[in-house]
């Protein structure tokens, strides 16, 4: 079955408004879409102008009509994804001192349980009930459940409507009761001083930006907090944190290329933050600690793939850093953490990530590596910094997560959990692959690739071909249960690494990035004409995804070559690059022009990203099947980007294929926060991918058993 009729598309009234910049006439018909107080919607999603809420509420039944037939397959993708989550799962308990803490969940509940044991025996004490906190309200999200060094205290965020203004409190663990200290719009996390009388946490201001770091003293009002850092610069964010020693609270100013670090003894919480070393464009750093030595992680000195220097703790600045694990070109060094005895690392090197462990007290080192073409690997460093144990998370596309912990002086592995699919799950009824795709310019995509072994791979197949590209950001070939679904369905899943990420190293991000962005279109494109060339879908079978940075990926290949895809999934898409980078009064506008350009001061930026802002060259052409989903309370990517880009699409575009706009009116980003409300998201999703292709009809494949595959290979 294909999509019926498009005949009932809400119409958004044309309201032009031209603005003239670099001598280039800017007409925007549908800029009444933006809420006048868009700041005070996303603190009050009720005061949204009635026009604007009647316009979107009449999108969201459009999208309904459209998707009309596919209810039972919707819910039964919902049950199927539903029932490969145990729904009663636990992280692996992390040692702090006198107890163990970790995070569980409930049969049916859509909330974390914070918990901890006491590490000498005894029951499990429930520290906060994140369902009990959510009970009866639209949206709820949990942030910065962080426990105080005294383990008297845990201080706790939460966000109720999906705008991430969280509201932080205080629970007394003997208690169980929440403290009068309440302090709101804040970022949502805390870090406590040593003697866990206070914490440190990062204020937003009026437009949304972390910018202003305070001090709250436990038993006094939050009015009267005391101003610790104000970040002045409108193009930098304020970020908090503390190193594993437990003696800095670091204080992190940051945007896309460019940061500076203060520190804070946290025995000493009043003491003026130090710097490090003052910020200088286009260079980046950040600090571990151990004894008085600070690691300091930097692109300083042309590292380009970043190097990591020593500094005294006693005169830190950049005059006294020192090489201590060299640059090497191709070796992309990730992050890293400094404990009592051991420094690590994860780094990048081939697109692969490894983590290399370094003793201080020698130097000598080792990696810890795998041996799948495509895999994800995870590092955790714990509570503890006086331990010879770190934790690690492996999966690739066909394995389900394996979480190891790691002796550094033994090289002991221990596996303490495997992620369970309680409907089951035979890896051996799955390839995983990775290809490399060519491109015009004499690069090479590298794409992972999953699908069932018995997929006939003749150029039949449908396939999902997701992308991103931008911030630098990698997304990793790990086990998904919810891909399952489709795979099972014949499909092929693909991650394309395009440029923009740092799959390749930092040159890979620096070459998808502000003068040279359309190289990350350019590779999503070769990624699907590499797919259709070895044989794995033909073109008009893909479904093409991305969200956020990588929707705006996805308006981008739409208007460039729409023509290859079987429909386009673009969630809470960033479409309207143009207008946003020239309006420095939204929040991320100043510390996201290093990524894309300021085409206020600098016109070939201006120019560059005209030519490629999805919204500015949406034309008079046939479009592929749409689907934007949107949040209303979106900080990020505000809900009329989407709106705006999907009424354009729908009164500019030819053919009779249709555009779906899917507003979420009770969140924001990251859609529904509950674990089973956003599987019912990604139903839908699904769903429009199988109708896009034809595929509706079709029933889930049963796995194929292991013992028929015995003598079976996974590629990698």
């Amino acid at each position: 079955m294909s999509f019926p009729p498009d005949v009932s598309a809400p119409i958004a009234d044309r309201r032009p408004v031209v603005t003239r910049v670099h001598g280039v006439d800017l007409v925007d018909d549908y800029g009444w879409l933006r809420a006048a107080d868009w700041q005070e919607v996303m603190r009050d999603p009720t005061s949204l102008d009635a026009a604007i809420r009647t316009h979107l509420d009449a999108e969201n039944a459009h999208a309904v009509a459209m998707m009309a037939g596919t209810e039972d397959l919707q819910a039964r993708l919902f049950e199927e994804m539903k029932g490969r989550i145990k729904q009663d799962d636990s992280s692996v308990p992390a040692k702090d001192g006198p107890f163990a803490y970790a995070v569980r969940h409930v049969t049916g509940g859509q909330h974390p349980l914070h918990v901890r044991t006491p590490r000498d025996g005894g029951g499990e004490e429930i520290l906060l009930d994140g369902d009990a906190r959510a009970a009866g309200k639209a949206y709820f999200r949990l942030s910065g459940v962080v426990h105080s060094p005294d383990h008297g205290k845990i201080a706790w965020g939460a966000d109720e409507n999906g705008s991430e203004y969280f509201t932080l409190r205080v629970r007394d663990l003997g208690t169980g009761a929440d403290l009068d200290d309440v302090v709101e719009a804040t970022g949502g996390e805390a870090v406590w001083t040593a003697a866990s009388d206070a914490f440190f946490y990062v204020r937003l201001d009026d437009a949304h930006r972390p910018s202003k770091v305070f001090l709250h003293r436990l038993g006094t009002p939050a009015t009267d907090d005391h101003l610790i850092y104000e970040e002045a610069d409108p193009g930098f964010f304020v970020g908090l944190g503390k190193t594993l020693s437990g003696r800095f609270v670091v204080i992190s100013i940051h945007d896309h290329e460019t940061s500076e670090v203060h520190l804070i003894p946290a025995e000493a919480p009043t003491t003026p933050p130090s710097c490090v070393a003052p910020r200088i464009t286009a260079e980046e750093y950040d600090v571990e600690h151990a004894g008085e030595t600070f690691y300091v992680l930097t692109n300083h000195g042309g590292a380009e793939d970043f190097q990591i220097m020593t500094a005294p703790v006693a005169a830190p600045g950049r005059e006294n850093w020192r090489p201590w694990v060299e640059h090497v070109p191709g070796r992309l060094i990730l992050s890293h953490s400094a404990l009592a005895g051991h420094h690590v690392r994860l780094e990048r090197v081939e697109g692969l990530p490894r983590i290399v462990v370094r003793r201080f007290a020698d130097g000598a080192e080792h990696a810890i590596a795998f041996d799948e073409e495509a895999y994800s690997l995870g590092l955790s460093t714990g509570f503890e910094f006086e331990t010879t144990e770190i934790r690690f998370t492996y999966s690739s596309m066909t394995t389900p997560a394996r979480v190891h912990d790691y002796d550094m002086e033994t090289r002991a592995r221990v596996l303490r959990k495997e992620q369970e699919v309680p409907s089951g799950h035979d890896p051996a009824a799955y390839v995983t692959r990775r290809i490399f795709a060519p491109t015009a310019d004499g690069e090479t995509v590298p794409v992972s690739i999953l699908h069932r072994r018995d997929t006939a791979l003749d150029g039949s197949a449908p396939a999902l071909l997701y992308g991103y590209g931008s911030y630098g950001i990698t997304i990793p070939a790990a086990f998904s249960t919810t891909a399952l679904s489709l795979v099972d369905r014949g499909f092929v899943h693909a991650i394309a690494h395009v440029r923009g990420g740092k799959d390749k190293g930092f040159r890979w991000y620096a070459q998808g990035r502000r003068e040279h962005k359309t190289n990350t279109f350019d590779d999503f494109v070769a990624a699907a004409e590499g797919l259709i060339a070895e044989g794995y879908t033909s073109a008009g079978r893909i479904v093409a995804q991305g969200g956020s940075a990588g929707g705006m990926l996805m308006g981008a290949v739409a208007n460039r070559a729409g023509e290859l895809f079987a429909g386009i999934v673009a969630e809470v898409p960033f479409v309207d690059v143009l207008a946003t980078m020239l309006d420095a009064t939204l929040p991320l506008t100043p510390p996201e022009w290093p990524e894309w350009g300021d085409p206020i001061e600098d016109e070939a930026a201006f120019r560059t990203i005209l030519s490629y802002s999805p919204y500015d060259n949406v034309a008079a052409k046939p479009y592929p099947p749409i689907l934007a989903l949107a949040g209303l309370t979106d900080p990020r990517v505000t809900y009329w980007e989407p709106a705006k880009w999907v009424a354009k699409l729908r009164a500019t575009g030819t053919g009779d294929a249709p555009v779906l706009l899917k507003t979420n009116m009770d969140a924001g980003h990251g859609g529904a926060a509950g674990r089973f409300d956003r599987l019912k998201e990604v139903a839908l999703v699904q769903a429009f991918a199988l109708r896009a292709t034809g595929l509706e009809g079709e029933a889930t494949a049963e796995p194929v058993s292991a013992g028929t595959l015995a003598d079976a290979t996974v590629s990698g």
